[in-house]
């Protein structure tokens, strides 16, 4: 369920969600990723309560996550759709939730996170995508209107296979984004080609990454 590339994506679009922008897999959860988690909350502030975790199949694929039901899932099973279709199938084992100790692995906790093919992507290993696939990464956070950050903008432990909500609980844009999704009906899904270096879609994408990256 994707919104279609080009003319959708005008001035108007541009500038509304780029002002929003300033101002704004099976469950096995390793004992280092655990012991991140502060108190009750995950690093990005979501409740560690598993009840509200269900594990949901990635569109088109054999893979799973387990996120955290409502506007959480939503964005992010859009995040792995577009990944699985635009930059490499996802294979049953290739989506995952467990970590080595890093704080924002505490968020696979909340249902908040998943990483894909650690093998590829390990942590502290930048430089693994091709420029065009970054491109796409880029666009699907253009996409997402920030709620949704990329662990190969971390500084200090970058995680290029990691994507995370990078909003709190109750957040308004969240719920935004996730409606917005929700309405791309047949015609717009995730396997829809998309012009990732449209000139617009291209300059939202830099708005948001500069400002990632100097967040990060």
């Amino acid at each position: 369920m994707n919104e279609p590339s080009g003319g959708t994506w005008g001035r108007r679009r541009f500038l509304g969600v780029a002002g929003g922008l300033a101002a704004a897999v099976s469950i096995g959860f390793a004992p280092a990723a655990a012991a991140t988690a502060q108190g009750s909350v995950s690093a990005n502030g979501w409740p560690l309560r598993h009840k509200d975790i269900v594990r949901l199949r990635v569109e088109g694929s054999g893979a799973t996550a387990a996120l955290r039901s409502g506007d959480v899932a939503t964005v992010l099973l859009h995040v792995a759709r577009r990944l699985h279709y635009e930059i490499a199938p996802l294979l049953p084992d290739q989506v995952t939730q467990t970590g080595g100790g890093a704080p924002f692995e505490s968020n696979y906790l909340s249902g908040t996170a998943f990483a894909i093919r650690p093998d590829l992507y390990p942590t502290g290993v930048k430089g693994n995508f091709f420029p065009h696939e970054l491109a796409v990464v880029r666009d699907i956070l253009a996409e997402c209107e920030g709620v949704v950050r990329w662990g190969g903008d971390f500084k200090k432990s970058p995680k290029e296979g990691h994507f995370q909500i990078d909003v709190k609980p109750g957040n308004a844009k969240l719920t935004a984004v996730a409606r917005k999704i929700g309405q791309w009906g047949p015609g717009k899904s995730a396997g829809t080609p998309r012009d990732v270096f449209d000139e617009t879609r291209h300059l939202m994408a830099k708005v948001l990454a500069k400002q990632q990256i100097t967040t990060g």
